[in-house]
């Protein structure tokens, strides 16, 4: 959990805040997320996604699009020394990463948001927050 702003530098190099680099371990992997930021996963709960996924029916149409869209931008990277992840320009391409980002902790995942998208994102959902946690009572939250 937490929220933490870093940045991306020219050779798309992103520092992970010190609190995830444990959880997350010296490898993991990285794809597209939702809401244009990445997901970030360790190793065995990417394991973990990757066979409910595959468990799902892929005669249908918008699990092979969700599949396909999921597992063709994730990449496996690795912490340097400084505490460092290179991220794939095409990663860096679909979350409009160009400097400031802001990195969040997400029960078994990290998102890496571009820092304006973040505030955008986080100002229309505060606005309705009241109102998903309603929503959400089905769910025996």
């Amino acid at each position: 959990m937490g929220e933490y702003q870093h940045s991306v530098d020219a050779k798309g190099r992103l520092i992970v805040p010190a609190k995830f680099r444990e959880a997350l371990g010296e490898m993991f992997v990285v794809t597209r997320g939702l809401d244009n930021c990445l997901f970030g996963y360790p190793m065995n709960e990417w394991r973990k996604l990757e066979e409910k996924l595959k468990s799902l029916p892929m005669t249908k149409k918008d699990t092979r699009a969700f599949a396909r869209f999921f597992f063709s931008g994730a990449t496996e990277v690795e912490i340097d020394k400084q505490g460092r992840v290179n991220i794939p320009s095409t990663l860096i391409a679909h979350a409009h990463l160009e400097k400031e980002c802001v990195v969040l902790g997400v029960s078994n995942r990290i998102e890496i948001w571009a820092k304006d998208a973040w505030e955008i994102y986080f100002i229309e959902s505060e606005q309705s927050f009241n109102e998903i946690a309603e929503n959400m009572i089905g769910f025996d939250f």
